[in-house]
């Protein structure tokens, strides 16, 4: 199973719903990626995929400063999960793949 891809993400949190875009590549069988939200853009660390369980690491400087680790499945073009911020509780996490759209010349 590929994950490889733009996923848009909802994580539901303490102080609201923020959405964010990670996109995940596949090269060599090592996955790694980006995440962007609330005006940064981040790298993934730790990103693993055992069956259809993804899990990975990222920190955020927006609206506060954390290191998040996230813990969803895969379903097709769909994800469910959660993500978690050191001691408070998860986050829940949805998420669907969007289509590449073609560069035009």
């Amino acid at each position: 199973m590929s994950v490889a891809g733009t996923w848009h993400l909802s994580v539901s949190t303490p102080i609201g719903k923020i959405k964010a875009v990670v996109e995940l590549r596949e090269r060599r069988g090592v996955l790694t990626g980006v995440a962007r939200g609330a005006g940064e853009e981040v790298p993934l660390r730790d990103v693993t995929l055992d069956d259809d369980r993804l899990t990975w690491k990222q920190a955020v400087t927006q609206p506060l400063r954390l290191n998040l680790a996230f813990d969803v499945t895969v379903d097709g073009d769909t994800l469910r999960g959660t993500s978690r911020a050191g001691r408070l509780p998860p986050s829940k996490v949805t998420g669907e793949r969007r289509p590449e759209r073609a560069h035009q010349a």
